[in-house]
């Protein structure tokens, strides 16, 4: 039975940014449970990097990975969007980032005409989010994966894991092995993970998230900034060849699974969209949907759990677990290493923070 130092459940971008992060540290085996890594939220995402995404106590991580996201990123620029019942919630996102490095700056109706062709009446406020930016994110996870350098193994869905002698025993569909820690960055799976290895769940819950993507009439244009409501009931963004990526923001409890998206969903999408511009829809070309996992406080877990058998939470990213991966994935390298805090401190973030 192959032993290692750490062990990670879960080969998306969560599991293989941290096996990334201790490349040369620790001997690491990235278990995943599909025939290929990425597949369920890393591989569905609507990949961009925006500062305010998941509010302010999620933006220290997400700036902090600027910097080992550039390669990756291409400008985008975000408009946050009002009408007359999303002034209040406009306002409170602006209030939210005052006096953060977050540049924010208010858009008269002239000036959205100009950014957001055809906007209709009735959408008179807006924010512009400068840098925001669009992410590679298959480049960024293939990246990882080869940055690891950790054994993966594909197939190799959890079927128990027990504590012996001061070791993980871990049993999957792809064969055994032996860790000294066990990492659960399972994603949506990360509570029945937990119950395999006789460990607390935390209560990390599943939200089905659909994107539809459009061709539309004039065809989106290319420098469209990404446009995001107020009030969270749509975003949508340019995709190559005029097409056009769209959201109703939907959040929709859902059990583990390999989601599809409802068609009452993409129709509340299109009827949003028809709201908010004059475009026809020519025709819907592609639909998917992918599951977001929140923690009850709705911020991630990174940190080992109180029982002391070496059990480290990765898990509870939401919707920003890529645009936060460098810093994060950074963050539980050092917890799990012992390695003192650096400049973000980790106890927002704790797996114990629940007892």
């Amino acid at each position: 039975m192959s032993r290692y130092d750490i062990a990670i459940v879960g080969a998306g971008m969560a599991g293989a940014g941290l096996a990334a992060a201790l490349a040369g540290e620790a001997r690491v085996l990235l278990l995943e449970a599909e025939d290929r890594p990425g597949y369920h939220s890393t591989g569905r995402s609507a990949a961009f990097w925006s500062e305010t995404y998941g509010g302010p106590m999620i933006q220290p991580l997400t700036s902090a990975s600027r910097a080992a996201l550039a390669p990756f990123l291409s400008p985008r620029g975000c408009i946050h969007l009002a009408d007359a019942d999303g002034v209040d919630a406009l306002a409170a996102l602006a209030d939210e980032f005052a006096g953060s490095a977050v540049p924010l700056r208010p858009l008269s109706r002239p000036e959205l005409e100009t950014r957001l062709p055809g906007l209709r009446p009735g959408w008179e406020q807006g924010l512009a989010e400068p840098t925001c930016a669009d992410i590679d994110v298959a480049a960024l996870h293939a990246s990882c994966l080869r940055a690891a350098g950790a054994g993966l193994v594909v197939n190799a869905r959890l079927q128990a894991a027990e504590r012996r002698e001061g070791y993980w025993s871990i049993a999957t569909t792809s064969g055994g092995f032996e860790a000294g820690i066990l990492v659960n960055a399972a994603g949506a799976w990360a509570d029945a993970v937990a119950l395999l290895a006789g460990e607390k769940p935390l209560g990390i819950t599943p939200y089905r998230r659909t994107i539809v993507q459009l061709r539309t009439d004039p065809p989106a244009p290319a420098d469209l900034p990404l446009i995001v409501d107020a009030l969270e009931h749509f975003y949508f963004k340019p995709e190559a060849g005029g097409r056009l990526w769209l959201s109703p923001h939907d959040e929709t409890l859902s059990a583990p699974c390999d989601c599809a998206p409802e068609e009452l969903d993409v129709a509340i999408a299109i009827d949003r969209l028809e709201r908010v511009v004059d475009w026809r829809i020519a025709a819907v070309e592609h639909k998917w949907a992918g599951l977001r996992s929140f923690a009850p406080d709705r911020l991630p877990v990174y940190g080992f759990s109180d029982s002391s058998r070496g059990f480290f939470w990765c898990a509870g990213q939401g919707g920003f677990g890529i645009q936060t991966a460098p810093a994060a994935s950074a963050l539980a390298a050092g917890l799990l290493l012992g390695r003192p805090a650096g400049a973000i401190d980790p106890a927002p973030y704790s797996a114990v923070r629940f007892a």
